[in-house]
């Protein structure tokens, strides 16, 4: 499981999910700080990453344009 931690939440998640064996990176690592939700979408589902966050925007907008990823928690 590849995981994209999102801008809103502290790089030490990155910890918390390798010790479980996933591998995670934060969004500051791979786009801009102050990219839109779009965008950060899109570069977790072409890359195949679950989008980790604590803004309740992302669900909302794959709930209304039925998107079928990527996955968010």
């Amino acid at each position: 499981m590849k995981i994209v931690i999102d801008m809103n939440l502290s790089p030490s998640w990155i910890q918390v999910f390798e010790w479980q064996g996933w591998d995670a990176t934060h969004w500051s690592s791979v786009g801009a700080p102050d990219a839109p939700d779009v965008e950060i979408m899109d570069w977790a589902r072409n890359n195949e990453h679950i989008l980790f966050t604590h803004d309740l925007d992302f669900g909302i907008v794959l709930a209304l344009t039925r998107a079928t990823g990527p996955s968010v928690i």
